[in-house]
């Protein structure tokens, strides 16, 4: 199996919302295969409990915007990692140090690597 068009969707607007708040590394893989009930993990990292915080809020919000129903939110309290599951698509939004030391990628290493496309906007010199 491979991701669908609806979830690659919603990892571009979620991409996007990642970088509005200065999320790093965005890494998204295809989990389709192992997990039949998932098909992308997008991986976000933030420096700071704040910023991890403001990036998972921005992605929730971007995503219900579009009409996506979010189906589970954990660990905005503490905001080192805040997972986001939207269906076909699941956001973890971690603080650098959490992202390290469980090594999602690591785990998942066997699931193709997705292309994480953010638009940038015009330049005002344009």
């Amino acid at each position: 199996m491979t991701a669908t068009d609806q979830a690659r969707e919603m990892l571009a607007i979620a991409a996007a919302a990642a970088d509005s708040k200065g999320g790093e590394d965005l890494v998204a893989l295809d989990v389709s295969g192992p997990l039949p009930l998932v098909d992308i993990f997008l991986l976000v990292s933030g420096r700071s409990e704040r910023n991890v915080a403001a990036i998972a809020d921005e992605i929730e919000e971007k995503l219900l915007e579009a009409g996506y129903k979010r189906l589970r939110r954990e660990g905005r309290s503490e905001a080192r990692w805040v997972l986001l599951d939207f269906g076909d698509l699941v956001v973890h939004v971690f603080h650098e140090e959490e992202r390290v030391y469980y090594g999602l990628e690591r785990l998942w290493k066997d699931c193709p690597i997705v292309p994480v496309e953010v638009k940038q906007g015009a330049s005002a010199e344009d």
